[in-house]
């Protein structure tokens, strides 16, 4: 079978969801790249160099991850994935991301494998853990490796 698909976004070490998402993407294509967004525009909390070893250190081993900062499909072009692959936690989620992935197939003419996140965070946004993780609150309960998120 042989395919290579792109798993794109602005990855944070404790991105909600994303780990069974890439759990499961591993089961679906031969080889998966992880690509860190690194969007001028967008704020992150945490720089992208703690972002790209924190998502180096879980994934090394089974997928490649690259930074990037130019439109997903045409990154996803460079590399000659097969698919891009977009983790969706909710509805509300699934209805952006479905006009992201028609706009993304107009552009490159690659199709979207959309992966839900499991039901427990559904309800929980990254937004969430970082406001938490600004008043020093608890987040083990979740994140999936509450081990791997870094101190503010």
């Amino acid at each position: 079978m042989n395919h290579t698909a792109l798993f794109a976004g602005s990855f944070d070490p404790f991105t909600i969801g994303h780990d069974a998402i890439v759990r499961r993407a591993l089961n679906l294509v031969d080889r998966l790249i992880i690509g860190v967004g690194v969007n001028k525009e967008k704020k992150y909390l945490f720089p992208i160099e703690q972002r790209l070893s924190s998502i180096m250190e879980l994934y090394a081993s089974c997928v490649t991850v690259i930074s990037y900062d130019t439109l997903t499909v045409d990154f996803a072009r460079e590399q000659n994935v097969d698919y891009i692959i977009r983790g969706v936690r909710n509805m509300a989620d699934f209805e952006f991301e479905k006009n992201v992935a028609r706009m993304n197939f107009e552009l490159s003419g690659i199709e979207t494998v959309f992966l839900f996140a499991e039901h427990q965070y559904e309800h929980i946004s990254s937004t969430i853990v970082r406001e938490l993780l600004h008043y020093n609150k608890d987040i083990s309960k979740l994140v999936p490796h509450p081990e791997k998120v870094f101190t503010l």
